[in-house]
């Protein structure tokens, strides 16, 4: 099964870094940052640790375990951290420099309902469990801060 895992990368200022992806012939929609557990990954953590310097160049405190979707094969580990420093140009990725792959955009959106409602933000089931949790207040970022 191919594991991979995202986060929900909270800033100082409570917005979230995502992903603006553009390819030709689809509307643009977000990701979180993220992607594939590699074997020499010593843990999920690790991993994300790994893809958060790759895709932001940067460094987060990962608080907990947010949501995991699973499919026949594959397991997607939602997490949620804080980030306080981010260079998206200094981004070392390799999918950024593949041919085909399309535009990849950091952008900050409000951690709130208005701000995840002004943006397609894939997967759904991520976008609707975050929609709940703020809905709810039970984020949970703020007994970080």
């Amino acid at each position: 099964m191919i594991e991979r895992v995202r986060a929900v990368l909270v800033t100082a200022d409570d917005t979230m870094l995502v992903i603006r992806r553009t390819k030709p012939g689809i509307p643009e929609y977000w990701v979180l940052p993220g992607g594939g557990v590699e074997p020499g990954d010593e843990s999920r953590e690790a991993a994300l640790h790994r893809e958060i310097h790759e895709e932001v160049a940067g460094e987060a405190d990962i608080i907990r375990l947010l949501h995991t979707m699973e499919g026949d094969d594959e397991r997607q580990l939602f997490y949620l951290a804080r980030i306080a420093t981010w260079s998206f140009g200094d981004r070392t990725g390799p999918e950024f420099s593949a041919e085909g792959r399309g535009e990849y955009a950091l952008e900050e959106v409000p951690l709130t309902l208005e701000g995840l409602d002004g943006i397609d933000l894939k997967p759904e089931e991520i976008a609707h469990v975050l929609r709940g949790a703020i809905g709810a207040g039970s984020l949970g970022v703020e007994a970080s801060l």
